[in-house]
């Protein structure tokens, strides 16, 4: 009899611990307005360190990219940009995550491996395709609100700016309030969901609180990652090979600063 009281009372005790696990929120630091920069001068040292697996995740994410700029240019049809779009939302995270594990490694002093940073994409396997569909679901809903508001443009054949001042600045707004959103619970959320195998609720609710902790440096680190796709863009899509593998670097050292771990470390 006592020992089934105490496996009862085991079992409820795990019970009440992963209860209390769920969706529990992870503590973060404040950093300063300006590390964003830190983040990317390291960053810039991991690229150098792993050339060769930051050059191939690189082609990876310039893919879509680069054929959405040659199927555009060449059949005139703008509707694959759509579900271009959704699809890069699907699987960028994915790969991303294997550069995250490239950072990690780098971190801890050992030599990254392209087989280790693509077992890392399973690794969290729930929790990391789970976020990958929020993004997706997110975009799919971002479009539709575009689609809504399209219905706002004026309907004379050639609108004065005056009429389109409505319609702009709507569209603006809802547009920066989507991208708030966005970059708010996927600041940091593959990152934790990485290191601590952690529930998507907790990676998400932990983003979104430490992004309202640094409200400032993250806006700072919002706008350098616009500007960095920006770039991307205007190189029609070839920046990417170099440009993504050094933001997801960078994500990842912003992670390291903001939420805090049980080992110590010193970044600023």
């Amino acid at each position: 009899m006592p020992t089934t009281q105490t496996s009862t009372q085991a079992q409820a005790n795990r019970q009440t611990r992963d209860k209390k696990a769920f969706a529990r929120t992870i503590e973060s630091n404040q950093v300063s307005t300006f590390a964003c920069f830190h983040w990317l001068s390291l960053a810039i040292k991991d690229f150098t360190k792993a050339p060769l697996i930051s050059l191939i995740y690189g082609i990876i994410f310039s893919v879509v990219p680069v054929a959405i700029f040659y199927l555009v240019a060449n059949t005139e049809n703008h509707l694959i940009i759509l579900p271009a779009t959704i699809a890069f939302a699907l699987i960028g995270p994915a790969f991303a995550t294997g550069l995250y594990d490239v950072a990690w490694e780098l971190e801890k002093g050992h030599k990254p491996t392209m087989s280790h940073s693509l077992k890392s994409m399973f690794r969290n396997p729930v929790g990391e395709w789970g976020f990958a569909i929020l993004l997706m679901i997110c975009m799919i809903a971002w479009t539709r609100l575009a689609a809504l508001i399209h219905a706002l443009y004026p309907n004379t054949v050639n609108p004065t700016f005056e009429e389109l001042t409505f319609f702009l600045g709507f569209g603006t707004l809802v547009g920066a309030a989507m991208a708030a959103v966005v970059f708010t619970i996927s600041a940091f959320t593959p990152q934790i969901m990485v290191e601590r195998r952690v529930d998507i609720m907790t990676a998400v609710i932990s983003s979104a609180k430490a992004v309202n902790k640094n409200v400032v440096a993250m806006f700072a680190w919002a706008l350098v990652i616009l500007g960095f796709v920006l770039v991307g863009f205007l190189t029609q899509g070839f920046g990417f090979i170099l440009i993504m593998p050094v933001l997801s670097y960078a994500s990842w050292h912003a992670y390291i600063a903001v939420i805090k771990t049980k080992r110590e470390r010193h970044y600023e």
